[in-house]
């Protein structure tokens, strides 16, 4: 039975991390690990983690919660952190305000691998993310949409995959930490990294067509929207080079304004 690590990356998250840890909850699928990192919040963070633990964590509830409670170096640093401690076959990444976009998501998933053989499971497990706003509410599909054949070269169009439903393989993962350099955008050279080493080891990116995540709109990518961009322009150059970089960032700006 795969088993999945759901990662959540807190820091003074009260007003967001309530609907986050009961979509969790609310998955039927068994084998699941609820890893939490928290840089050491001030707010009331820390008591609806509590609540959640107490109520989860009994012998009616098959998932297992792991808190680690400790100061880190930014938000790429705590995910760092969860890699390094995660002990399922995939690590997800579901911070405060994101939810899983039902209650079978992983069920769904986890049906799917049955024609994957065990020793030669897919490096990621892709799909679909909807935005919503501040109460969880549904705004609109991601303009992004996941590609139906997804590589390494995919990205040089933006990031068509949300951190959110880009499950990896936790093996690989311990092998590509996320670069500390980045405050932005270290999601979209991770997960380009990561594609990379799959390639060369001729391994399966995974298109579940499922969609997948609940994603809060006002993430801190969206909130320091200007500076995620040019940090991703310094990612993109340096793993496609100048010229492709600065082409796809004309096009965006030209699609921007069309779009208008």
């Amino acid at each position: 039975m795969v088993k999945f690590t759901i990662a959540t990356v807190t820091f003074n998250a009260e007003s967001t991390i309530v609907r986050t840890l009961q979509s969790v909850a609310s998955q039927t699928y068994e084998a699941v690990e609820h890893l939490i990192v928290d840089g050491c919040s001030q707010d009331g963070t820390m008591g609806e983690i509590q609540r959640y633990i107490e109520r989860n964590c009994d012998a009616h509830h098959p998932h297992n919660i792991r808190l680690i409670r400790e100061p880190d170096e930014g938000l790429y640093d705590a995910m760092n952190k969860a890699i390094a401690q995660a002990k399922g076959d995939y690590i997800i990444f579901l911070n405060a305000g994101d939810k899983f976009h039902s209650e079978t998501t992983l069920a769904d998933v986890a049906a799917q691998l049955v024609r994957y053989n065990p020793s030669r499971l897919p490096a990621v497990l892709y799909g679909e993310t909807d935005l919503v706003d501040d109460e969880g509410q549904f705004l609109r599909h991601r303009r992004l949409s996941a590609p139906e054949r997804l590589t390494s070269r995919s990205f040089l169009s933006g990031m068509l995959v949300c951190h959110q439903s880009f499950y990896a393989r936790t093996d690989l993962a311990r092998t590509i930490p996320y670069d500390l350099r980045y405050r932005f955008s270290g999601d979209y050279d991770w997960c380009i990294r990561l594609m990379r080493r799959a390639e060369r080891r001729a391994l399966v990116l995974h298109n579940t067509q499922l969609i997948l995540t609940d994603y809060l709109a006002e993430g801190m990518t969206t909130r320091n929207h200007r500076r995620s961009l040019q940090e991703r322009l310094r990612i993109m150059a340096h793993h496609y080079g100048w010229f492709r970089a600065l082409a796809s960032h004309a096009w965006f700006i030209l699609r921007a304004v069309i779009k208008r």
